[in-house]
């Protein structure tokens, strides 16, 4: 018997058959996304749970259920209706909802993710209609532990937790940044393999610094400016500690923290619970594993690449670390690699020496790296022509950023410069990929953190990559899940890494990709976890009795849940 909830359990009986148990009836039972089978309740269990009579008295099959919900998908006019039919769905049968996204999940993904859940998040206030996850916030952050109560979920594996301090690249989006963490947690089950019955979104809404937000009555967040410092982190401990004592089990992804908070509620809490930053770890993860691969296209080591990186925040950073740690796993000093890789803020390249917060003095060049750059501050143009960049990585929510100057330098300095304007959404994205192959006149390698186009160049369609945190944190997160890992550690976010960038080189580097088509998000994550787990045993840190590191793959597979319904039978 696994129990999932005080209403309900999956059980195995003697016929080796997996049934759900549940001790709900009746119009509740209807109204309980997790269990609610619409049409396709057979008449022995409508009579069973007081459902006889209260559905069309045809029984009808998930296939054709599907073929209804995706023709209403077709029908609306506009991304947002679209997310918004999608939400209704998840609300209504999350079974089905979760079978319709993995037939369509490449159509699906710019609705229920980047792109289209940054409207959502600006929206969130006015097309809200029901109530999904835990909200925290100043008003009921002493109550946390019963709050943490009242979720019907007793075993939660997964959660995405969110203040909405720097959604996408739209900023500070007080309580509607839930919808992200929502978002991320349907990545986790449609192409991670999570079981929705495991996982939960939680915002915390500890106020917002818009001033348009406050003084509008239709906003459902709590009407106050931000938490700062002592209270903020005060606020934090709770949330942390409420978590650790109803679900000891689970694993936290922090989601959209702001430069400011990121890293230190990072480091706070990653030894008290398994969790990562998906902004910083993520992020940099799902960039070397471009580079790697692009590397590997061109006949290149990363440690032979110069990167200028546009862009200082939690992913900018995050991705200068991992480049950094790139270079040195193939064999430079720590300074060497420090030296390949020119990161710049809106005021310029980061130099030791110049006013900047304490995340960032670890990425700033030397003085004497730049001495014979003339005076500074250095722009970003200054900054790829003087330290004959080869790669450029955009993550600066400034969009229009990247230049044709700045190409054509590049260009100078190698013969296929890497570009990966990664800014969310597409509206944020540094250079279009048609602009880039335009200015570079095909020679670059571009991939972007949103979906773009096929760009036809000299004749030939040329697919341009998603460089998208979805192929890396639903098999960090489902890996970390299965290996019970007492801490996500650094080993186990690059084994992530390298995990994509071998899954891309074994099936698409001949054709000249350098990340997967995202109809293959699955068969990455499996690839990702089963590299995570093997990475947890050999860093000490897994707990699971359940497989061993030889295993790892057939334990990811047999577990990965899978959208069908169970026969019922009242507790």
């Amino acid at each position: 018997m696994a129990r999932i909830s005080r209403y309900f359990e999956t059980v195995r009986g003697a016929d080796g058959v997996t049934r759900m148990r549940v001790r709900l009836e009746g119009p509740t039972l209807l109204h309980m996304p997790l269990l609610n089978k619409g049409t396709s309740f057979p008449q022995e269990e409508r009579v069973a749970l007081g459902i006889d009579g209260l559905l069309p008295p045809s029984v009808g099959s998930m296939e054709a259920q599907l073929e209804r919900t995706y023709a209403a998908f077709r029908r609306e006019p506009t991304p947002l209706a679209k997310y918004s039919n999608l939400r209704a769905l998840q609300e209504r049968n999350e079974i089905l909802y979760y079978a319709l996204l993995e037939q369509h999940l490449a159509e699906m993904l710019p609705i229920i993710y980047t792109p289209t859940v940054g409207d959502a998040v600006k929206n969130a206030s006015s097309i809200y209609q029901t109530a999904r996850g835990l909200s925290l916030s100043p008003l009921n952050i002493d109550r946390a532990a019963q709050v943490a109560d009242n979720c019907i979920l007793d075993d939660v594996r997964i959660l995405v937790a969110t203040d909405s301090s720097a959604i996408l690249g739209i900023g500070d989006q007080g309580w509607g940044g839930l919808a992200i963490a929502i978002g991320k947690l349907a990545l986790y089950t449609a192409a991670g393999g999570v079981s929705p019955f495991r996982s939960l979104p939680i915002g915390l809404d500890v106020g917002t610094d818009r001033e348009d937000l406050l003084k509008n009555t239709s906003y459902l967040g709590v009407h106050q400016h931000r938490l700062r410092g002592a209270e903020y982190l005060a606020f934090m401990d709770r949330f942390v500690d409420a978590v650790r004592a109803r679900w000891p089990r689970a694993v936290l992804q922090w989601e959209d923290l702001s430069k400011d908070t990121a890293f230190e509620v990072f480091e706070r809490y990653r030894k008290k619970l398994p969790s990562f930053n998906d902004d910083i770890q993520g992020t940099g993860a799902v960039a070397l594993a471009g580079l790697v691969a692009a590397c590997a296209l061109r006949g290149r080591k990363v440690k032979d690449e110069v990167v200028v990186i546009h862009g200082a925040g939690a992913g900018g950073a995050g991705v200068a670390m991992a480049m950094q740690a790139g270079m040195m796993k193939e064999g430079l000093s720590q300074e060497e690699a420090r030296a390949r890789v020119f990161v710049l803020d809106s005021k310029g390249l980061l130099v030791a020496g110049r006013a900047m917060e304490d995340y960032k003095a670890i990425l700033a060049q030397p003085a004497a790296r730049v001495a014979g750059w003339g005076s500074g501050p250095f722009q970003l143009e200054d900054t790829i022509a003087k330290s004959r960049a080869t790669v450029l990585l955009g993550l600066s929510g400034v969009p229009g950023s990247f230049t044709e100057p700045m190409v054509r330098k590049l260009c100078e300095h190698v013969e296929r410069p890497v570009i990966f304007p990664l800014s969310n959404p597409t509206t944020s994205c540094e250079a279009t990929p048609e602009d880039l192959l335009a200015w570079s006149r095909g020679r670059a390698i571009v991939a972007t953190g949103s979906p773009f186009a096929p760009v036809k160049v000299d004749g030939k369609d040329v697919p341009i990559g998603q460089g998208n945190n979805a192929f890396i944190f639903p098999g960090l997160g489902f890996g970390a899940i299965l290996a019970e890992a007492s801490e996500i550690t650094d080993g186990m976010v690059a084994a992530a890494s390298y995990a994509l960038a071998e899954y891309v080189r074994d099936k698409h580097l001949a054709n000249g990709l350098v990340y997967p088509p995202v109809e293959e998000m699955r068969a990455v994550s499996e690839h990702v976890a089963t590299r995570v787990v093997e990475q947890a045993f050999d860093d000490g840190v897994a707990r699971t009795k359940k497989t061993t590191r030889a295993a790892a793959g057939a334990h990811v597979r047999a577990k990965a849940w899978q959208p069908r319904y169970l026969p019922f039978e009242k507790a």
